[in-house]
């Protein structure tokens, strides 16, 4: 272990030779670290560090729109949180979608990659002081920013204690570093999974770290196809989060083989790469912006079932989107597949909802959704054409349904 850790550490030197001395040993220090814990920095990483750290000083410094957040309307709670997170930490944000799952009070929170915090913070306040969000990034000039401001943001939620920490490390490595299995009720990440050259390691942290029951929520880049070499090993086009995109059928793929249940697509957003240099790299190859969930539940042996939306999410209280294909309304009783019953029926959702049966008594007016949509290419279309039409409607109370489990 230690040799290769030596020609690991040569091979960087070698590689990075034009950086001075202080650089240098700096990232030698750091790979001997990560090999003492079993895990190498990689050249790419080494790139992110330095893209992230050094080249970009704030969001306007982006190349293309990938790791920008799509103009959406957001909650007025959120909208809220998000104006209490001070300046300097937003002006260093560089996500691609606003991840905000429901049902967070009192949760211990995940953010991989989280930068600068801002995504920390904003959460922070919404899990309140009885929950906990923590932070995980390599790179340490975003982490000095976000450690910077945790006295000065639990002074504007009025905590009297921190609810929020920040760890260096890798989101290949979540057990190496000092993070606990079967702790976290969410894990968030926005944008931040395809600059990881290893994605199913990441997956498969992320499934350990998580309790029974618990939900990767994340927003992240997808490409039309397999990318090239060519627009892989392109240094800028991996920084700004498009070189690493995956393809989005091979995340269905990496998600079933780590635990997770199949991948529920919330929303997409076509990218748009104004740069004719890097474009002209890119060729044909298209890109989007798309939020999954991924649940730690049971799979197999459940069935069908209609629930009904007992209503009382603090942000969704009469109608709640789970995702591209159902919405739920109070009081209606929809017929959902197995996936998703198991999903509500395992997770913190499961008091939110009351199910019963497919078959019984609300039968007749139970509500058909339309078929699922998982291609973000396909979703995003539909929302550019305003053709994607409600989820759901029904016309059954809840007096008489009774939860399966």
């Amino acid at each position: 272990m230690f040799l290769f850790c030596r020609k690991q550490q040569l091979l960087q030197a070698l590689i990075y030779k034009t950086r001075n001395l202080s650089t240098l040993v700096g990232t030698m220090a750091e790979n001997s670290s990560a090999c003492a814990k079993g895990f190498v920095d990689s050249s790419i990483h080494v790139d992110v560090k330095d893209y992230y750290g050094k080249k970009l000083q704030k969001t306007g410094d982006l190349k293309t729109n990938a790791c920008v957040a799509p103009a959406q309307p957001v909650p007025a709670f959120i909208r809220q949180a998000l104006k209490k997170v001070h300046h300097d930490v937003t002006d260093r944000y560089y996500g691609c979608g606003l991840v905000v799952p429901e049902s967070l009070e009192g949760c211990r929170i995940l953010d991989l990659g989280s930068g600068s915090g801002r995504d920390c913070y904003m959460l922070s306040e919404l899990v309140g002081e009885k929950g906990h969000v923590t932070g995980i990034d390599m790179t340490e000039d975003q982490l000095d920013i976000a450690r910077k401001y945790v006295d000065y943001h639990m002074k504007e939620f009025g905590y009297k204690k921190p609810n929020v920490s920040f760890v260096q490390g890798y989101i290949e490595a979540l057990t190496q570093a000092g993070l606990e299995k079967n702790s976290f009720d969410i894990i968030i990440s926005n944008c931040v999974v395809n600059l990881s050259p290893d994605k199913k390691r990441v997956l498969a942290e992320a499934h350990s770290v998580l309790k029974d029951g618990g939900e990767l929520y994340f927003s992240d880049v997808y490409s039309s196809g397999r990318l090239t070499e060519e627009i892989k090993n392109h240094k800028v086009l991996w920084g700004e989060c498009i070189g690493g995109a995956l393809w989005w059928k091979d995340l269905l793929q990496l998600a079933e083989e780590v635990g997770f249940s199949p991948p529920r697509l919330v929303t997409a957003n076509i990218i748009t790469v104004d740069n004719k240099e890097l474009q002209d790299v890119l060729g044909d190859f298209k890109f989007a912006s798309a939020t999954y969930r991924l649940f730690k539940v049971p799979k197999g042996n459940t069935k069908s079932c209609q629930v009904i939306y007992n209503g009382g999410i603090t942000g969704v209280e009469e109608r709640f989107q789970f995702d591209s294909q159902y919405t739920f309304k109070v009081d209606e009783v929809v017929e959902v597949d197995g996936e998703v019953a198991s999903i509500l029926t395992h997770s913190r959702f499961k008091e939110d909802f009351t199910c019963q049966p497919a078959g019984g008594a609300s039968e007749s007016c139970g509500v058909k959704p339309k078929e699922g949509v998982v291609d973000p290419f396909e979703l995003a279309a539909q929302l550019q054409k305003h053709s994607a039409a409600p989820a759901t409607g029904g016309c059954c109370s809840t007096k008489s349904a009774s939860c399966c489990k």
